[in-house]
């Protein structure tokens, strides 16, 4: 277990945030009680579907928005409560947006040194190109935003927001508007170079995989409200709720008893339980399997039909029906090239059982 002894950079203790409704005197709350914490270099993100808050808790932190209730302190400083909100100027807070918002009257160098009006002209201009090759742009500030790929304009915008040296750098859905395939690459590529300045950055998305490849914490938001604040791996691992559990990964629930090994039967098999979360023989749980908890074994005596797949490259992922009906998941490896209607052999292989009780959100992991 790494422990991460640097001192705490954002506190955001129980903000409500809303807005005037459309009535007079109504209100419309967004976010409601979120708390969190997010220590100096490190990179934390809030992923979760849209309209669920997210980028309204940005807004907040760069002091767009008041808060009604609860406060934000950034470095032991107190920058929103009911009674106090300090102007965003004055918060050191880069932010990123997700349109970029370059100014395309503007050279590259120009658009990052924007925000350096405390230098002279000559000055700020030096210390564009040097972030500018800081990203991995050398040479490119001479030229303007049309001439380069969104990737490239993802990367002038970072160099912008960092080039003040903001203490805190927020990222508002920054790879939206990229291809598929390049969001993961350039989300690696920027948690290379926040790392390697020592940024704290938080960013929000919608994008699971984004979010695992760039964030050393991750947040997962629903109706305003913050469920689970963990690293990626016990998100997908030891989800707090069925949720979490639903929207991290790829997987369906399926329905189990608990028998007196302690353990929990399904329909295909049998898994162990660990005595601390068991309960007593005879529940009817809800068992959470994994694409990658379902084996394809030729040699297994246990058939389902292939009624859908995607291919991802190395592996497909595979919906499976069996006899009974129930639906199951499986990633496997693209050699593995199924027809659908085909049936194909597989097996379990779980290392953490993750079970719900029936309608409710408590969890049992192995």
């Amino acid at each position: 277990m790494i422990i991460d002894n640097n001192p705490i950079h954002l506190n955001i203790d129980g903000i409500h945030v809303g807005y005037p409704g459309a009535k007079y005197g109504s209100w419309n709350p967004v976010v409601n009680g979120l708390s969190l914490q997010l220590r100096h270099g490190r990179i934390g993100c809030l992923l979760g579907p849209s309209g669920c808050g997210k980028s309204t808790v940005l807004r907040a932190i760069c002091g767009f928005e008041p808060v009604s209730a609860g406060k934000i302190t950034l470095d032991q400083q107190v920058v929103s409560s009911p009674e106090l909100t300090i102007a965003p100027e004055k918060r050191r807070v880069g932010v990123v947006f997700q349109d970029y918002a370059l100014f395309p009257h503007l050279s590259n160098a120009e658009n990052v040194a924007f925000g350096l009006r405390h230098l002279s002209k000559p000055e700020a201009l030096k210390k564009a190109d040097e972030w500018l090759a800081r990203v991995g742009l050398p040479g490119i500030g001479s030229r303007y935003p049309h001439e380069l790929s969104g990737g490239q304009q993802q990367r002038v915008a970072l160099a912008r927001a960092m080039a003040p040296e903001p203490e805190l750098l927020l990222l508002d859905e920054p790879f939206s508007n990229l291809d598929v395939d390049l969001r993961e690459k350039l989300a690696s590529e920027v948690r290379e170079i926040l790392k390697a300045n020592g940024a704290t950055a938080l960013l929000v998305t919608h994008d699971q995989f984004e979010a695992f490849a760039i964030a050393d914490d991750v947040g997962v938001m629903v109706n305003g409200q913050l469920v689970q604040w963990d690293s990626a791996y016990n998100l997908y691992h030891r989800p707090a709720t069925r949720f979490v559990a639903d929207f991290v990964g790829y997987g369906v629930f399926v329905p189990g008893v608990t028998q007196a090994g302690p353990s929990v039967k399904i329909e295909i098999g049998e898994l162990p339980l660990p005595q601390s979360s068991y309960g007593l023989p005879g529940e009817v749980v809800d068992v959470l399997l994994r694409a990658d908890d379902i084996v394809h074994d030729d040699h297994s005596p246990l058939q389902a039909e292939v009624t859908h797949k995607a291919f991802r490259g190395g592996d497909f992922l595979y919906k499976l029906k069996l006899d009974s009906g129930q639906e199951l998941m499986a990633m496997v490896p693209s050699h593995h090239d199924h027809a659908i209607g085909e049936k194909i052999g597989i097996r379990l292989e779980v290392d953490h059982v993750i079970t719900f009780a029936k309608n409710e959100s408590a969890r049992m992991t192995a």
